[in-house]
């Protein structure tokens, strides 16, 4: 037994436990028959009692007051104890009283029962009537501080009671329609209020705050965000996402909070009071009928905003070309669009909360977020179709083939009748891979029809029709747009299921692109270019070769020399397709194959035109120059000559390097005038039509060659970009480079042996300028010594009129050429000249007949002049003229004393030279016999050898 057991029954446990002991003492006493034993026992006994005895006196002694405030307590209480017991025998004599009372008065009794009942239940119904009477006033208050969910609780039972235990009272009749009608009113409110926070919460323009400050008139917009009725209560950044809330967690609200200060929790509650109004079928509908017009609503209202932010007063920015104020307002667009998108996820995450606390909820009563997409991406396709102006674009894009009729520029190269020039296209795509795949898409799905679709009327239904425009509509409007249109159906694609993989609008997108966007482009292109490449309609003669850019064009391209207004046109398009590749990266192969094909087009037409130049009459023949300009030998040579080498390192602003010594260029130089001499010398007179006469198609090579190397260079530029931008390379790219999207290998490959074909084509009109001017050298010099007198009368020592007129020719070929060509190249043109002109004449030595001193005097004259024309030409002295001078003197001298002079201080000429003008001595003295002169031959091999043997030594 534990210690409260002990305490609880202490009295009789004791009592028990005295007379055991003592029953115990009896029976030890009794039985023990020694009374020795009895006594020790009795001893014993005596000791513990005195022992006891003593104990118990200390112990009065030490809690005598204790001991005497235990006994008047118990006084006390033993006393209030026999006064209760008085008490309830009372009670029990005077309840037995009443109940005898109480049957004689049993019916009378359950008559006042009965009467209570009934009042307390009228009182209760009464209550029940002044809460109802509330009820509007109640309701007011809630919707006023939007706290829906009450609102809702309290209008749905107050009907509730009205319908069942309040449905008999007639003075309530006229509350119970007003609450009914108020139900349908709360119904509408909340669609209201869950539309406002799904549309009319998103932060307008928030995105252009970005850029506000950097255009004109930002502070409007900033002070249109600033305003209280488009200012959101909290950012919706801060939203929990849809797929973290909790479906299980009971929807509670909070009186003493602003229910809007999350916008999560608000649309939970405006959903759980429609669940509550059982109105979750009917609100679906209307929310997902609503999502269309609330989107354009957003359209609208943003385009609003940014033409009230940057347009002037009195200016209209629909008639400006500025897709910048497009951009701003797709890119705010979609902005807000994503927060709608993430607003109703909000609101179907909480249907599904319903739905799966086990409400019966047909699904196919709700909507889901293809359908919120599906209509994004409809309202941004109408969008696009009025600034892209597809409607008027699709009605004058351009032939799907991309071959419409235009004028060939290679017809106006050509010489050919002016009765016989045609007219075919410029430029021809067909066979390109974007234009066979574009016609046999055309061909097979002639569906993009925008005439209907694009119609005011839709627009109008949709909220569009009235909408202010930012910028005028153009195709063009694609360049600006491109890249975050791209991004944002990147994200409708990662958010919807697409069944073929690709979005609607994305269809849209390509199909603009593709059908309307490239023809357009293409047209643009070949207009532009057309109007470069003219034809002039009175003589027939192509005009893209006579007409140079002016100088502001030259200096804003930073050219010191004029170049073809048809090669600037044509790099002017190339740029404007490079920042095409640029705008739509995705397009970058179909832009790069559009430039080869104007490049090929081009490439032929500067063919056909440097034919048209160096061509003569017959098909088969050109000029002299453009002949040996295109044999690969002599082409080969004239590029291994340090003159041109020296003219490649001065493009590369190499000039440190020395090529090669001053003898070893003379000697070089001697080698070339060599193979001109041997290649037109042995022709009696070069034909006319052998050379190009007029001096203005000299200027126009050089005017093709400057505009071709020009051209090839900043072509050979985009070639290095795309190649760093190559999948294959593994070098670092700049940051320029990041623009170009990469391409694939062909094509790169395609561009750059055009580019090398225009490089090409540079180089041999340099080359033909710089043979040109030595076969001229040689079509005015020949008939010198083989038409000429000299042996004529004292008084004929004027220049011949073949050198005169070689001068005139020079001169006016330096005249073009210097304004047309840069230093360096001018100089290469000139360069050697001399040596070659001296080469010349002294090899036409061995075609005149005799001469006399007269004549000796007059070819001095003849060389005297061409040097002093030449000197004013390259600006240096032409010794080499001084050389075929002193040639020429040397028949005042007999070939006796030649001989002499060539032992005494060696030989100046070649054995061959020596040779010829002792045979022209010979021929202009009769009295030298034919044996003499051999003798003379005969001495002067014995001298050349004598003279090199000793030499050598």
């Amino acid at each position: 037994m534990d210690e409260t057991e002990r305490i609880t029954t202490s009295p009789s446990s004791k009592g028990r436990e005295t007379s055991e002991f003592l029953m115990r003492i009896v029976r030890t006493l009794s039985h023990s028959a020694d009374f020795e034993q009895r006594e020790k026992e009795k001893a014993r006994i005596d000791k513990a009692y005195k022992q006891s005895d003593k104990k118990l006196g200390e112990l009065v002694t030490a809690h005598y007051e204790d001991l005497t405030k235990v006994t008047q307590d118990f006084s006390r209480m033993s006393k209030c104890i026999n006064d209760s017991r008085e008490r309830i025998t009372k009670i029990r004599e005077d309840l037995s009283s009443c109940k005898t009372l109480l049957h004689c008065k049993r019916d009378e009794l359950r008559r006042l029962w009965i009467e209570g009942v009934e009042h307390k239940a009228m009182v209760a119904l009464l209550d029940q009537v002044e809460l109802i009477k509330e009820v509007p006033v109640k309701l007011d208050n809630f919707i006023i501080s939007k706290h829906y969910l009450h609102a809702t609780d309290l209008l749905v039972n107050a009907v509730a009671k009205l319908e069942k235990p309040l449905a008999g009272i007639d003075a309530l009749r006229d509350l119970k329609a007003e609450l009914i009608a108020r139900n349908e009113q709360l119904h509408e409110t909340l669609i209201e209020e869950l539309n406002k926070q799904i549309y009319a919460a998103v932060p307008d323009q928030s995105v252009s705050l970005k850029r506000s400050s950097s255009y004109r008139r930002g502070s409007n917009l900033t002070k249109q965000l600033s305003d209280p009725e488009c200012k959101q209560t909290k950012p919706t950044e801060l939203l929990k996402p849809p797929e973290m809330m909790d479906l299980n967690k009971e929807i509670k609200e909070d009186l003493n909070g602003n229910p809007e200060e999350n916008p999560a929790h608000f649309i939970a509650v405006l959903v759980e009071a429609l669940f509550v109004l059982r109105k979750i079928p009917d609100s679906a509908e209307g929310i997902k009928s609503k999502i269309e017009p609330e989107l354009s609503a957003i359209v609208a209202r943003t385009s609003q905003q940014v033409v009230d932010s940057y347009a002037q007063q009195g200016e209209s920015l629909s008639s400006q070309n500025q897709p910048r104020f497009l951009l701003e307002l797709l890119e705010n667009v979609f902005h807000q669009f994503r927060n709608v998108a993430r607003m109703h996820k909000i609101v179907l995450r909480n249907l599904q909360r319903i739905i799966v606390s086990g409400v019966p909820v047909r699904n196919e009563l709700l909507y889901d977020m293809n359908d919120v997409w599906s209509k994004i991406q409809a309202v941004l396709e109408l969008v696009l179709r009025e600034y892209l102006d597809v409607q008027t674009s699709s009605r004058q894009r351009a032939p799907t083939s991309f071959d419409e009729p235009s004028t060939d520029i290679n017809s106006y190269f050509s010489k050919k009748k002016p009765t016989k020039s045609k007219k075919i296209s410029l430029f021809r795509f067909d066979a390109s891979i974007h234009a066979m795949s574009t016609n046999s898409y055309v061909d097979d799905n002639m569906t993009f029809d925008t005439g209907n679709l694009f119609h005011v009327n839709l627009l109008s239904e949709v909220g569009l029709g009235k909408h202010q425009m930012v910028c005028k509509p153009s195709v063009n409007n694609i360049t600006a747009i491109f890249m975050p249109l791209e991004a944002f159906i990147k994200e409708v694609e990662d958010a919807v299921a697409c069944q073929d993989g690709t979005s609607s609008l994305q269809s849209f997108v390509t199909e603009f692109i593709q059908n309307i966007f490239l023809g357009q482009v293409h047209a643009t292109v070949s207009t532009s270019i057309a109007a470069a490449t003219k034809v002039d309609e009175e003589d027939g003669s192509f005009d893209a070769l006579r007409h140079v850019v002016d100088h502001k064009t030259q200096k804003d391209l930073g050219v010191t020399r004029p170049l073809l207004t048809s090669t600037v046109t044509v790099d002017r398009n190339i740029r404007k397709l490079q920042e095409l590749m640029q705008s739509l990266p995705t397009y970058g192969d179909q832009f790069l194959n559009m430039i080869c094909n104007i490049l090929k087009e081009y490439r032929d037409t500067c063919n056909s035109a440097y034919r048209g130049i160096v061509q003569i009459e017959s098909d088969e023949k050109r000029v002299i120059s453009a002949t040996w300009a295109k044999d690969e030998d002599i082409s080969r040579f004239l590029r291994s000559l340090p003159s041109w080498r020296s003219l490649q390192m001065s493009e590369r602003q190499d000039l440190s390097k020395k090529l090669c010594s001053e003898e070893e260029i003379r000697t070089l130089n001697s080698k070339e005038a060599l193979i001109l001499i041997s290649n037109l010398s042995s022709e009696a007179i070069i034909p006319q039509q052998e050379i190009i006469t007029d001096v203005t198609q000299m200027r126009t090579i050089a005017n093709v060659h400057e505009s071709l190397e020009w051209f090839a260079g900043r072509l050979r530029q985009f070639c290095e970009l795309l190649s760093a931008r190559s999948p294959n390379s593994m070098n670092s790219i700049e940051l320029s480079t990041r623009e170009y999207p990469p391409v694939s290998d062909k094509s790169l490959e395609s561009l750059k042996m055009l580019v090398k074909d225009f490089q090409d084509l540079a180089e041999i009109c340099l080359l033909l300028l710089h043979l040109e001017v030595r076969v001229h050298c040689f079509y005015f010099l020949l008939p010198v010594a083989k038409q000429s007198n000299y042996a004529g009368p004292i008084d004929d020592l004027d220049p011949d009129s073949n050198v005169l007129k070689l001068n005139k020719d020079l001169s006016a070929m330096e005249e073009m050429l210097v304004q047309s060509l840069q230093p360096q190249k001018f100089k290469y043109i000139f360069e050697s000249l001399g040596f070659l002109v001296s080469s010349i004449l002294m090899s036409s030595i061995q075609y005149l007949k005799k001469i006399n001193e007269n004549g000796i005097k007059k070819m001095c004259r003849n060389l005297f002049a061409i040097q002093q024309n030449l000197t004013n030409i390259t600006m240096a002295r032409e010794t080499d003229l001084d050389h075929a001078r002193q040639y020429y003197e040397l028949l005042y001298m007999n070939p006796d004393d030649v001989l002499s002079l060539i032992v005494e201080k060696g030989p100046d000429y070649s054995y061959t030279e020596y040779v010829s003008l002792f045979q022209l001595y010979q021929k202009s003295h009769p009295h030298i016999k034919p044996a003499n002169l051999d003798t003379l031959l005969h001495k002067l091999e014995e001298v050349m050898n004598k003279t090199q043997n000793g030499s050598s030594a």
